[in-house]
């Protein structure tokens, strides 16, 4: 079942972006591991699985590229060098889950393509919270982080849910057509029937 994000919660729940970002890498690790654990089971598993995962994977990805990445490229001294950075991994591993979702699960490669996403998810994930967000918790207030955050969620949950290795990689465009793709995705799903 494809998971979709949910709307922006109560004040119970933070939305701190950093948080945030950080549930979500959580979040993925599990649905690794879920997949993981699939190996060996029926093909039509193992594919669902996997698409549930490249769907959230999509979905934050998308968010950070709107959201943020520019906000790096605004705050830290280095900021465009590191956006540019985070942002080529994003498009690496793009194209790896566009692979991924192209390959039967009964073929030797689908397992390949997989742990090559898995590896690249897991650097991009380690930069991130080992030294990206605590430069940004330091450089930008908690508010503003809880406003970015909120932003955020709102643009997952009309993110795309297939990986679109050929559309913008941050910022003004990128937001501009993600909603639009974004239904066009879900339109996709629904006549498919992914994610049931």
């Amino acid at each position: 079942m494809t998971t979709t994000p949910q709307t922006p919660q109560s004040n119970e729940q933070s939305t701190d972006f950093i948080d945030l970002l950080s549930a979500e890498h959580r979040e993925v690790e599990r649905l690794f591991a879920e997949l993981e654990a699939r190996f060996g089971s029926s093909a039509s598993e193992v594919e669902d699985t996997a698409r549930e995962v490249v769907t959230r994977l999509v979905q934050h990805s998308v968010a950070e590229e709107v959201h943020l990445y520019p906000l790096v490229r605004e705050v830290l001294d280095d900021g465009d060098a590191l956006a540019d950075r985070e942002i080529a991994e994003h498009d690496d591993a793009e194209r790896t889950m566009k692979r991924l979702e192209g390959l039967p699960a009964k073929s030797g490669d689908f397992w390949i393509t997989y742990r090559i996403l898995t590896n690249l998810i897991a650097q991009h994930v380690g930069e991130e919270e080992q030294y990206l967000f605590p430069r940004l918790a330091a450089a930008v207030s908690k508010e503003h982080r809880e406003e970015i955050g909120r932003r955020l969620q709102s643009t997952e949950y009309t993110a795309p849910t297939r990986p679109h290795p050929g559309a913008p990689s941050e910022g003004g465009k990128l937001a501009a057509l993600a909603p639009g793709t974004g239904l066009v995705d879900r339109v996709r799903d629904a006549l498919t029937g992914r994610g049931r």
